[in-house]
Parts: structure tokens; C-alpha cells; sequence
């Protein structure tokens, strides 16, 4: 049986992020299901949601995958994954990538809550620039680089900058009602030159799955090493 591999992008970003991975994905056998998050797809005019309309979303579309699904998250979409993913039997196996891990109750950074992030040169809330609402925030255009993709080609940082979207600030103060990490096996993958979500933060989260594995690289893997991103995924979709 084919394994569906739906992946979901984190904060600012949309479903373009993953278009590097997906012809290794479809070249191994397996079928990627590319996710836009409501407000996040490139010319969607819709609002952004906050962690429930993120979730239901991500639902709505498991509820249109073959299964077995391996769910992917990265970085916020590791809390999305972990909400949509509870108290589904579809779902075979959950991979964290450079994500958070939050259980029931906690906000995104539950796992980490007193974690010292460490020596890092920039941390991503000192470049939020908010809207005159406050309702969303966005990334600073100087510190997009530096934050997310720092080893990665000019190219792919223009591409990525072209794209980035206003996220929730909802979605960062919400609280889970489902942590599907207890009971589905689930795997972290671990940045080590992450400069978004620092390696001890990382760390914490990665502390709440069944097995870490790491990519020696920046916040965005799928631009700076794709095959090796796919190489990971694959080797964990073939044990579902």
C-alpha cells in the first residue's frame, strides 16, 4: 500500500515550501499531498487562521488521503500536526521537522517553557513586525535571510521572501485540546544550525518523540538539502 506523506508548512510560510522535496517523495514510491494553510497559499486572499482553523484544515484534508498517512510538521506546523493527528487511526507516524511538540493545555512553546535557547545570533520574536491591529505579524524583510535561511541559494531566498505571508498572532497564544504524539509513533528532526527555533528548544520538543534524527542545517531544509530531507522522510514512511 502507497504511504501518503502530507506535509504542512510552518508560520509565514505556505505549501511552495515543499516544492524542492516533492518529485523525490513521488520518485520513492510515495505520494506527497502539499498543504496550504488558510491564508498562507500563494493568492489566497482568505484570513489566516488561528491553531483551529489550522487544524480542521489539516483534517479535512486527511480525510481525503489514502491511508496509511505519514504527517509531516514543520516548525509551527508541528502543533498543527499534533492537534489535526489526535484520535485519528489514519495517521501511521508524525515527523516533527525543527517543530514544536506541545501537549494538551500548552501553547506552541509549552515543551520548551524555561528552556535557555542559547547563544543564538537572532531570535525570530525580536524581528515580528506586528499590523496596526495587532491581529497578525510578519517577518521583518532584513532578518528573513538571517532567521530562516541562512545556507541557503540567493535564489531560494527570493523565492521564499516573494511568498511569505502575515501569521495569526492567535494561532501562538492558543492552547491544544489533542496531542496525538502519545499515541502515535512520531520521529523529530533536528536542525543543528537552526537559527529560528534554537537547538535546545529543539531539543525539548524533540524530548516528547520516539526517535530524533539530525540535519546539519538552517531552519529550511527542504531548500538547502532536500534529498537529504527526502532520504529521512523516506526511510520513515517504509517502517509504517
Amino acid at each position: 500500500m502507497t504511504v501518503t506523506v502530507v506535509l504542512v508548512h510552518g508560520a509565514f510560510h505556505g505549501g511552495w515550501c515543499w516544492d524542492r522535496i516533492v518529485p523525490g517523495l513521488t520518485g520513492a514510491g510515495l505520494t506527497p499531498v502539499v498543504v496550504d494553510l488558510p491564508g498562507h497559499g500563494v493568492g489566497d486572499p482568505g484570513p489566516v487562521g488561528d491553531l483551529s482553523d489550522d487544524a480542521a484544515h489539516v483534517r479535512a484534508v486527511l480525510d481525503g488521503c489514502a491511508g496509511p498517512v505519514l504527517l509531516v510538521g514543520h516548525s509551527y506546523g508541528g502543533a498543527v500536526i499534533t492537534e489535526a493527528a489526535a484520535g485519528r487511526a489514519d495517521v501511521g507516524h508524525l515527523v516533527y521537522l525543527a517543530a514544536m511538540v506541545p501537549d494538551v493545555g500548552e501553547t506552541i512553546g509549552g515543551a520548551s517553557a524555561g528552556v535557555d535557547p542559547g547563544a543564538a545570533s537572532m531570535t525570530i520574536t525580536t524581528a515580528f513586525v506586528p499590523a496596526a491591529d495587532g491581529a497578525t505579524v510578519r517577518v521583518a524583510d532584513h532578518a528573513v535571510r538571517e532567521i530562516f535561511y541562512h545556507d541557503c541559494a540567493d535564489a531560494d531566498v527570493e523565492f521564499a521572501r516573494a511568498r511569505l505571508s502575515p501569521q495569526s498572532t492567535a494561532s501562538f497564544a492558543a492552547t491544544l485540546t489533542g496531542a496525538a504524539w502519545r499515541d502515535v509513533p512520531s520521529t523529530y528532526v533536528l536542525c543543528t544550525d537552526d537559527r529560528t527555533v534554537p537547538v535546545p528548544v529543539q531539543e525539548a520538543n524533540a524530548g516528547r518523540t520516539g526517535a530524533t534524527v539530525t540535519l546539519p542545517t538552517s531552519h529550511s531544509p527542504f531548500f538547502s538539502a532536500p534529498d537529504d530531507l527526502v532520504d529521512v522522510l523516506v526511510a520513515i514512511a517504509r517502517t509504517i
